[in-house]
């Protein structure tokens, strides 16, 4: 399999957790594709329409993305514990996690692109200020959940921890980690796994 990422990417990022956790890591062949929403990578673009990564390409020749897509699939060829719950509660809890954490990454992303990518005459701080309320949503939220997620390594608490750490890799400057403590110490014990250590953004 080929999947197409950029090191800095916490989607991309969720996705290598996962191949670590399971063992499928050694059969992905990494290939370094960065991309910006205003410089698309040639190459992730012939692969996936919206030229995004993570992209995956699997040994048939599947284009799989995004990152929720590309977990579900890993997920169905190890034999391990799997990352998605089959039914129930314990499925809806997880792709609710999934869903918090990812919900946290976009808005936190936007927010970035509009102060970083965007020429300075251009920038909006409105639309910045509505994402980073999003922002802190999610992380209030992930804060009142923490104590309840225990020892459990799931997509949900993976992608979870996957946005914290994208908060500690950009927004480090906001101090959420004083104001959330319970979702830091979350993050922390996530952040202790051989996976996590193994995909810390450069």
């Amino acid at each position: 399999m080929k999947l197409y990422f950029s090191p800095t990417s916490p989607y991309v990022r969720k996705v290598t957790v996962l191949a670590l956790e399971t063992g499928l890591d050694a059969k992905i062949e990494r290939l370094v594709s960065p991309t910006t929403p205003i410089d698309q990578n040639a190459e992730v673009a012939k692969a996936n329409p919206v030229a995004k990564v993570p992209t995956l390409v699997t040994d048939d020749g599947q284009h799989l993305f995004d990152s929720r897509v590309i977990c579900e699939y890993l997920d169905g060829l190890h034999d391990k514990a799997k990352f998605f719950p089959a039914a129930g509660k314990a499925r809806w809890t997880a792709l609710r996690e999934q869903a918090l954490g990812d919900g946290l990454l976009d808005a936190a992303l936007l927010a970035r692109y509009e102060g970083f990518l965007r020429p300075e005459d251009k920038r909006w701080p409105a639309w910045a200020e509505g994402q980073m309320k999003k922002v802190y949503g999610a992380l209030a939220e992930i804060d009142l959940i923490a104590p309840s997620l225990g020892d459990r390594v799931d997509i949900g608490t993976v992608t979870l921890a996957c946005a914290l750490g994208y908060m500690d890799f950009r927004y480090a400057g906001i101090e959420w980690r004083k104001q959330y403590p319970k979702a830091a110490a979350f993050a922390d014990r996530m952040f202790a796994r051989p996976s996590f250590q193994a995909t810390v953004p450069a």
